[in-house]
């Protein structure tokens, strides 16, 4: 996959994670483009069903071979979900990141502030 694999319909964020707004509920994951900085991703630490959090929390992280990287929360919720099939097979993430690879669901409190579009994240990665 290149980089350029930034589908519309998301919202991203300078950390690089993807959100799926679907009413008052969301999908999250990280981009591909963060998943191939990483590299291969070992060990996923979800966080935690029916936690409340703000955006720009720190909600898990995610192992790779040569790094460990936060996971940010993009916007202000409570956990309703996540993924447990990352725990056996972490590297799901880097072969489907926007599908199979979601990391957390979330029902959403309030709007979040700092999301960018797929055009608007594009140049951010240049």
């Amino acid at each position: 996959m290149s980089k350029s694999n930034i589908p519309n319909g998301l919202f991203y964020t300078k950390e690089h994670e993807w959100i799926l707004i679907e009413g008052e509920n969301a999908t999250v994951g990280i981009t591909d483009h963060a998943q191939s900085e990483l590299g291969d991703i070992v060990f996923v630490e979800l966080p935690e069903v029916d936690d409340s959090t703000e955006e720009g929390d720190t909600v898990g992280t995610i192992e790779a071979v040569k790094t460990v990287a936060d996971i940010y929360n993009p916007i202000d919720g409570i956990i309703l979900e996540v993924n447990a099939t990352l725990e056996d097979e972490a590297n799901i993430i880097n072969e489907d990141p926007y599908g199979d690879g979601w990391i957390y669901k979330i029902k959403i409190n309030k709007e979040a502030t700092g999301l960018m579009t797929s055009e608007e994240y594009k140049d951010f990665i240049k």
